[in-house]
């Protein structure tokens, strides 16, 4: 049993008011369940005290195309606990997130994605964490039994990749995490527009901890990150924080450089032995090889000035379309 479920939280300090933030896409077939638990689950911590009863739970509807935006609109005029906005087109994850917390003002600012595959009743022991010092939980699975194992070599080869290019992530940690309001507003300060939270939080600084939990598996729906999306999303994460593959474009260029060299070399030796230069095959090959590292970095290169592209524009990083809430 953890230390701290043995520890009660602090009385006589004020209680805090405490937004839970969920970003939803598509997810109609998991609202139900999700509305139901989240419920019970903030008003449990309201009626023992833990929070404040102001605390609330903000859905963010990230341009979704089905009836998840009816559905949280039902469920705000039935339930108090309930507030949601919606944004005027899909923004992303992170804009999402960003979203419920910029918008909306609170004490503490806890983030979980809409199908609670990451355990919400951990969000109990964040608060006790925060009650005693801490700033930033992040919540952080304990295995990955319960995935493929492609899924499991690609997450673990991210972090690993991630830690040699030096970007400071915390190991299997996703956006499941609880902030102060100090830590949100630090984070308001950082103006780039390709955020990757599970970076830039850590670069915050402040005491942090973390609460581990077993992922579980998700009850309706599909995941909304496919291969494609996940490999752009690490890939976001690298150029966003990392110039290593900048040095390994330079690399690239020295060491073909010192090969092209010495093939000039061996030409040389051997039009002066033999009088005459064979090896056509030789030389395709090597124009070819050469020709594609070439693209390869300028690819490279050209992520890099897409993204100061796309930064110097200073466009929004969300649109709030409509709000609702109970006013009752």
């Amino acid at each position: 049993m953890s230390i701290l479920k043995l520890l009660p939280v602090n009385k006589e300090m004020p209680m805090k008011k405490l937004l839970i933030v969920v970003p939803c896409y598509n997810e109609e077939e998991v609202l139900p369940s999700t509305l139901k638990t989240m419920s019970e689950l903030l008003s449990k911590m309201i009626s023992d005290k833990m929070v404040s009863p102001d605390s609330r739970v903000h859905f963010v509807d990230d341009g979704s195309a089905d009836k998840t935006w009816k559905i949280l609109t039902k469920a705000c005029k039935k339930d108090k606990l309930f507030e949601a906005s919606k944004l005027s087109r899909n923004f992303g994850h992170q804009g999402a997130i960003l979203a419920g917390m910029y918008d909306n003002t609170a004490d503490l600012y806890c983030t979980i994605d809409a199908d609670l595959q990451d355990d919400p009743n951990c969000i109990i022991e964040m608060v006790k964490k925060i009650e005693h010092g801490s700033e930033v939980v992040y919540g952080v699975r304990k295995k990955r039994d319960s995935d493929t194992f492609f899924k499991r070599f690609t997450a673990q080869s991210f972090y690993k990749v991630m830690s040699w290019l030096g970007v400071k992530v915390i190991y299997n940690h996703a956006d499941f995490r609880m902030m102060t309001q100090r830590v949100v507003n630090k984070l308001k300060e950082f103006p780039e527009r390709n955020l990757f939270l599970r970076a830039v939080v850590p670069l915050v600084g402040f005491k942090s901890d973390v609460v581990y939990y077993d992922r579980t598996p998700r009850l309706a729906g599909e995941t909304k990150y496919p291969l494609k999306k996940m490999l752009s999303f690490a890939w976001n994460g690298i150029s966003s924080f990392s110039i290593v593959p900048l040095r390994l474009v330079t690399l690239m260029g020295f060491l073909i450089s010192f090969l092209g060299a010495c093939f000039v070399l061996r030409i040389f030796i051997n039009y002066n032995t033999h009088g005459s230069v064979s090896g056509w095959a030789s030389t395709v090959t090597l124009i070819t090889l050469f020709s594609g590292v070439q693209m390869v970095s300028l690819g490279i290169i050209g992520e890099y000035i897409a993204k100061i592209f796309v930064e110097v524009k200073r466009r929004p990083l969300y649109i709030v379309d409509e709000k609702v809430k109970n006013d009752l």
